[in-house]
C-alpha cells in the first residue's frame, strides 16, 4: 500500500482515473460530485442529500439524471477502480460476499425475502453480490450483481429485461444464491482478467461441486465455504478414507488431524494484533465425477478446515481447485473474507453503499459503483490515519 499523506490528493487521483471513461466534461464533473457527496453527506447517502452537501439543492435533479438516466457504463468505471486500486491496496484475492440492503418499500427491483448468514436472520430487502479486492490491510468492493428472484412488476419494480440491452452485471431473473454469487465473479474475470487472482466466496452456495466447476472451467482459482455435510472422496492414498467412497466433509478432516500446523495471520481485533488457528489442506474429489473431469482424480481439488480448538471439530470448512499450495496459504486467503466484513462493517455505511433510493436497475448500478468508490476512499484513509474532511465543492 503506497503512502497517502493528503486526502484531497488522493481524491482527485481516483477521480481522474474512475471518470476517464467519461467522454463529455459535464459528465465527468457530475461523477465528481456525487463521490465528493457520497464522502462528505451526513445520514443517508441519498441523492437529495448528497445535492444538500454540495452546497447547491438544485443539484438533486441533474444528479438524479446523472445517477439513474444516463447512458454512461458503469462496467469501465468499475475496471478502473479495480486497476486504481492495484497499487493502493495490492490485492491478494477476490473476495464475493453477500450485502443485505434492507428495503421497507415494494417497488425496488430485486426487493424480497432472503437470509443473511453473517447477521444469521431472515431480512426483507434486496439481495446484492459484490466482488471485493481484498488484501490483509483493506478491502473495497470493484464490482455488483443483484439477485432477482422475480420479474420486474409492471408498476415499476424496475427495466423489463428486455428493454434495454443486456449488461454485465444485470440480472437474470430466476437466479438462484449459486448463479449470482459465482456470476458476480466470472463476469468481472472475464472483463479484468480477474482469473490471476483466486476468489474466495463467502457465500453458502447450495451445490458446491458445481459452483467449483464453474470456476474450474474458466480457468479461475477458487474456494468456497461447504458445510460439514458435504459428501466429498480422499484422494490421498495415505489418508483414511481413501477408496471408501462419497464421505463427509468433517469425517474426512477428523480424520487427517496428523496434517494439522498452527497458522498465524493479522487481526486487528486480536489483543496481540496476530490471531491464530490450526490448519489443515487434503486432496479430494468430486463423487461420480469423471477422472477427465473437474472434481475427478487428480483434478486439483482440495478440502481445508480450519480449527479454534483442535479438541473440537473444524469451525471453517473450504473446498477449492488449489491443490498444492501450503494449508497455511489456504486459510490466510479464507480468512480476507473477515477483512472484507471489517471493512464493510466500518465503512460501507458511509460509504453509501446501502442508500441508494430509488426504482431503477440503472440507478442502482450507478450508484453503487460510486459508493464502491467512496468506501475505497474512506478505507485508505482510515489506513493512513487521516480523518480530513473531503471538500464537497469542485472548482469548475
Amino acid at each position: 500500500m503506497r503512502p497517502v499523506s493528503d486526502g484531497e490528493l488522493l481524491l482527485k487521483d481516483l477521480s481522474t482515473t474512475l471518470f476517464a471513461s467519461l467522454p463529455r466534461r459535464d459528465q465527468r464533473r457530475k461523477g465528481e460530485q456525487y463521490l465528493r457527496g457520497l464522502l462528505a453527506a451526513q445520514g443517508r447517502r441519498s441523492i437529495r442529500n448528497i445535492a444538500a452537501c454540495l452546497g447547491d439543492p438544485a443539484l438533486d435533479q441533474s444528479l438524479h439524471h446523472f445517477i439513474c438516466s444516463s447512458t454512461w457504463d458503469w462496467m469501465p468505471m468499475r475496471e478502473a477502480l479495480a486497476d486504481w486500486l492495484e497499487p493502493n491496496v495490492r490485492p491478494q484475492a477476490w473476495v464475493v460476499r453477500q450485502l443485505s440492503i434492507p428495503k421497507s418499500g415494494r417497488h425496488s427491483v430485486g426487493v424480497g425475502r432472503g437470509f443473511d448468514h453473517h447477521l444469521d436472520q431472515e431480512f426483507h430487502g434486496q439481495r446484492a453480490f459484490g466482488l471485493w479486492a481484498a488484501s490483509e490491510r483493506a478491502s473495497a468492493p470493484v464490482n455488483w450483481r443483484l439477485l432477482c428472484a422475480d420479474r420486474p412488476t409492471a408498476d415499476g419494480g424496475g427495466p423489463s429485461p428486455s428493454a434495454q440491452p443486456r449488461r454485465t452485471g444485470e440480472p437474470r431473473y430466476g437466479e438462484t444464491t449459486d448463479d449470482c454469487a459465482t456470476a458476480v465473479a466470472l463476469d468481472f474475470a472475464r472483463l479484468h482478467d480477474a482469473a490471476r487472482r483466486p476468489v474466495v466466496l463467502d457465500v453458502p452456495v447450495e451445490d458446491p461441486a458445481g459452483v467449483i466447476r464453474r470456476f474450474d472451467r474458466a480457468g479461475v482459482r477458487a474456494l468456497v465455504r461447504v458445510a460439514g455435510t458435504e459428501r466429498l472422496s480422499v484422494e490421498d492414498p495415505t489418508l483414511p478414507g481413501h477408496g471408501l467412497g462419497a464421505l463427509e466433509a468433517r469425517r474426512i478432516l477428523d480424520s487427517a488431524g496428523g496434517l494439522r500446523r498452527l497458522v498465524g495471520w493479522p487481526d486487528p481485533t486480536a489483543p496481540s494484533g496476530v490471531r491464530r488457528a490450526s490448519a489443515a489442506a487434503v486432496r479430494v474429489g468430486l463423487p461420480g465425477a469423471d477422472p477427465g473431469l473437474p472434481g475427478g482424480r487428480d483434478s486439483g481439488l482440495v478440502l481445508v478446515g480450519e480449527w479454534d480448538d483442535p479438541r473440537r471439530r473444524p469451525t471453517g470448512l473450504w473446498l477449492g481447485n488449489l491443490a498444492g499450495a501450503p494449508a497455511s496459504t489456504l486459510l490466510r486467503l479464507t480468512k480476507l473474507a473477515d477483512r472484507v466484513g471489517r471493512d464493510l462493517a466500518g465503512f460501507g455505511d458511509r460509504a453509501g453503499l446501502r442508500d441508494f433510493e430509488g426504482r431503477s436497475l440503472r440507478g442502482w448500478h450507478c450508484h453503487s459503483t460510486l459508493a464502491s468508490a467512496a468506501h475505497a476512499v474512506e478505507v485508505l484513509m482510515a489506513a493512513h490515519g487521516e480523518t480530513e474532511d473531503h471538500a464537497p465543492k469542485i472548482p469548475a
